[in-house]
């Protein structure tokens, strides 16, 4: 059966990677894109060769506005949405905590609701780790895990997930969610922590770390986030949730001292600590054995590798 993906927030990060490889991959699938193309979305994330293909298509819209939205379920008749779009950084979140509520929750609602209304096949959600809280060193998170948000952005995911999980239960819509641990590679914002620390120090600044830098991720290459949402896509059963990650745990200023050293910077003199971040977690920590059990997938690139590729492509 051929279908037609309403896929959002495709001139971001994730979603950029996501459409890159598999529209090309899968030219018997239609890819609807949906963007309002904010602040830390650039139309030229997407390659020439994917804007250029028959089955890939873009819609300049907000999806918070609900009538501009069902124009484009009507003009393409979708079979199935894969929802990338949010608001995903921290510190915005905490200076406008607005904001997120309206975009993460409502964008949510805004596409669940036509889900309904044109009785569409599948819904996707791209979730975090976020979502659960802090945990002590030697925890993992399960699927199952009660969700405790600490900050307005994870708050606002955790209302997106509820949402989807209460629309399959309410209205039977056939969904899945993945959690993942934070992401890494090429079109990512220079907000976060990777792209932004490598900008300053191609300029010769310092990077700021906060505390004293012991706050701990786990770190995935986006290509395998990507691989594993197109196996959750085609081989899920409805109603699941996955965590994805890839056990690359390491602390913020571990993070900061490698790209240091790949870069052939001094530390005493190039790292500056500041006060923490209001309600900053400790440490994220997933189980992802689910998704390896049950759909046979695992993730490829590990750190050390991909973090060379990625500060080379910021540097070129």
């Amino acid at each position: 059966m051929k279908r037609t993906i309403i896929v959002t927030w495709w001139a971001g990060f994730i979603g950029s990677n996501f459409l890159n490889k598999y529209v090309l991959l899968f030219p018997e699938n239609d890819y609807v894109n949906v963007d309002c193309l904010t602040y830390a979305w650039k139309l030229e994330h997407l390659s020439d060769d994917v804007k250029n293909s028959k089955n890939y298509f873009f819609e300049k819209v907000d999806i918070r506005v609900l009538d501009k939205l069902e124009e484009v379920f009507k003009k393409y008749n979708p079979t199935d949405i894969i929802h990338f779009a949010a608001e995903s950084h921290v510190d915005n979140s905490i200076k406008n905590p607005k904001i997120f509520t309206e975009t993460n929750v409502i964008w949510t609602q805004n596409l669940l609701d036509l889900y309904r209304k044109y009785n569409l096949n599948r819904f996707h959600q791209i979730s975090t780790d976020e979502v659960y809280w802090d945990i002590p060193d030697s925890w993992y998170f399960k699927e199952t895990t009660p969700l405790n948000p600490s900050s307005p952005y994870s708050a606002s995911k955790t209302a997106a997930d509820m949402l989807v999980k209460a629309y399959g239960r309410t209205f039977w819509i056939n969904y899945s969610i993945s959690r993942c641990s934070n992401n890494y590679w090429p079109n990512q914002d220079n907000e976060k922590l990777i792209p932004h620390f490598i900008d300053l120090l191609k300029n010769g600044k310092p990077v700021t770390v906060y505390g004293d830098g012991s706050n701990i991720r786990d770190w995935l290459y986006v290509e395998d986030h990507c691989d594993a949402i197109r196996t959750i896509f085609t081989k899920w059963e409805s109603w699941s949730i996955y965590n994805v990650w890839w056990n690359n745990e390491y602390t913020n200023l571990e993070i900061t001292k490698l790209i240091l050293k790949e870069m052939w910077k001094d530390e005493e003199k190039y790292i500056s600590f500041v006060a923490d971040r209001p309600g900053h977690d400790k440490r994220y920590a997933i189980d992802a054995s689910k998704i390896k059990n049950e759909l046979w997938w695992e993730p490829k690139v590990m750190f050390n590798e991909g973090i060379k590729r990625t500060i080379q492509f910021y540097l070129s």
